[in-house]
């Protein structure tokens, strides 16, 4: 059922919170085991939690989420609750304080059950990357659910969850939306205040929903945008009727066609599918228009130097000293006791030059603190959290910021402006979601530059700051589920989730 479906059998007293919580409870028992979604759950203070908020329905006084079971992505904090990003160097660390969108969803009274898998610091596109291990597509066990959002997108599909949180840096919503078969929705940047959210890259990184329908993702934005004073990059511009713009969508819109969107490397019974439903549209009384989006071809280089450069810089915190994992102290003083035992060995033994060499190698010596912070974090870090912590850090370095760094941010103006020319003929910009349908595990783990090409039509949503959407779009001949994606100026939601929904009453 819907949000809206929900809410009025709960206030028609046809359902109880009670009723609804235990049937995620048992839909959780029954398939997390082998869907991985879940990676923590408090079904005792969801179901306290849910006698409380039916006391306010008894007595009139609920909140617009009422009735409504929702996951959260683990990378956002709830008070007493672990935070741990799906990282070894976090699993042991507990939140001290609730994010504004936990604080949101809890005072319209939805009902948090648990925290959900993803990739370690919401770095991968397949959710494989995660301390917990890999979530499963619910289509197929073999495939992959998407990433970073993998868990919060499973857990809609097979219907351990009404709604979900996920985020969004690159496509971490609509990706797995796509691949799961649901909706999902990225926000503006500043839309949706980040305070609580883990950073990955600052100047990328959206929390929005994910949802059976799109009036479900438009009824959680309604609830969790707005602006927030915690949040400096928070936007104070009103939000508007989010719910209205998915009940009664306008069929005359314009929608933009890139041919860039459309070409080489998209799989050709996904771009059949989405020429299909444009025809239809188009037959409603939407105008196609072709657009030019130049610069949209270097996305995928530009996001991947600028993420990584904001990830180096956002985990460098992460040192086993103040919080996180901290390497067995004696372990590796015992270490570097034995290397220094051995090189005065050598230097003994050594002549000439040989003796200069181990020297120098003395000298160069790790000092016990900094021994301390390279093993904790060779420790708590995953293969894909390591490898974009030395790209950053790679492109912020002395002689390569000018050429890597400074570069790519002047393309990412490039990308804005491309977007913001295209929006002054069109009201959205339409795309496939991903090229292909859901990939299976472990197929791209040896090939990460195949794996960064699935948010290829996502990417560049994020480099530009705007807002998008991903909505099904029907079924491949292999049974898996894919996606129609659009993207709207900063700030139009209403436009995203209007052509979301009149790609809804299509398939469905």
């Amino acid at each position: 059922m819907t949000i809206s479906e929900t809410r009025d059998k709960v206030l028609s007293g046809e359902l109880s919170l009670r009723e609804i919580v235990e049937h995620y409870i048992t839909q959780i028992e029954s398939k997390n085991v082998d869907i991985n979604a879940y990676v923590n759950t408090d079904f005792d203070a969801a179901l306290s939690r849910a006698e409380e908020v039916q006391k306010k329905i008894d007595n009139g006084t609920a909140g617009k989420l009422a009735g409504v079971a929702m996951g959260i992505k683990d990378v956002i904090s709830e008070r007493g609750k672990k935070l741990t990003c799906a990282s070894k160097i976090l699993e042991n660390f507990e939140s001290v304080y609730d994010a504004t969108v936990i604080e949101r969803l809890r005072a319209e009274d939805a009902i948090l059950i648990g925290r959900l898998n993803m990739d370690e610091f919401a770095m991968g596109s397949a959710n494989e990357f995660s301390n917990f291990g890999p979530v499963k597509n619910p289509h197929d066990h073999d495939k992959v659910p998407g990433g970073s959002s993998g868990g919060s997108a499973a857990a809609v599909a097979a219907d351990m969850a009404m709604t979900t949180l996920g985020s969004d840096t690159g496509g971490s919503i609509r990706q797995p939306a796509s691949y799961c078969g649901v909706v999902g929705l990225k926000p503006t940047y500043g839309r949706v205040s980040r305070y609580g959210l883990v950073a990955f890259a600052s100047s990328f990184d959206c929390i929005g929903p994910l949802a059976h329908s799109v009036e479900d993702a438009a009824r959680v934005l309604d609830v969790i945008a707005g602006f927030d004073e915690r949040d400096n990059t928070s936007s104070q511009k009103e939000k508007d009727d989010y719910i209205e713009a998915a009940q009664s969508p306008n069929k005359k819109i314009k929608i933009g066609v890139p041919e860039a969107f459309f070409g080489e490397g998209l799989d050709e019974e996904i771009k059949k599918g989405i020429e299909s439903i444009l025809n239809e549209l188009e037959a409603d009384g939407a105008e196609l228009v072709p657009v030019e989006l130049p610069h949209v071809k270097y996305g995928i280089a530009t996001y991947y130097i600028l993420a990584t450069a904001e990830a180096s810089s956002n985990l460098a915190r992460y040192d086993g000293i103040r919080y996180g994992h901290r390497a067995d102290k004696d372990e590796m003083l015992d270490e570097l006791k034995k290397e220094e035992i051995a090189l005065k060995e050598q230097f003994e033994l050594a002549e000439g030059e040989d003796k200069i060499a181990v020297q120098e190698e003395l000298t160069k010596l790790d000092s016990a603190l900094v021994r301390l912070y390279k093993k904790s974090r060779t420790e708590g870090f995953g293969p894909e959290v390591k490898r974009r912590i030395m790209l950053g850090t790679y492109v912020l370095s002395a002689g390569y910021y000018d050429a890597y760094y400074g570069k790519a941010q002047k393309v990412r103006r490039l990308i804005q402006n491309d977007y913001k020319e295209a929006f002054k003929k069109v009201d959205v910009i339409v795309s496939p979601t991903a090229p292909t349908t859901a990939f299976d595990i472990g197929s791209k783990l040896d090939d990460p530059v195949q794996m960064y090409l699935n948010d290829v039509y996502t990417i560049s949503a994020n480099l530009a700051g705007i807002c998008g959407i991903s909505v099904p779009a029907g079924t491949h001949s292999n049974g898996l589920p894919y996606g129609i994606q659009f993207v709207a100026d900063s700030f139009e939601e209403t436009k995203v989730l209007n052509a979301g929904r009149l790609v809804e009453m299509k398939v469905s």
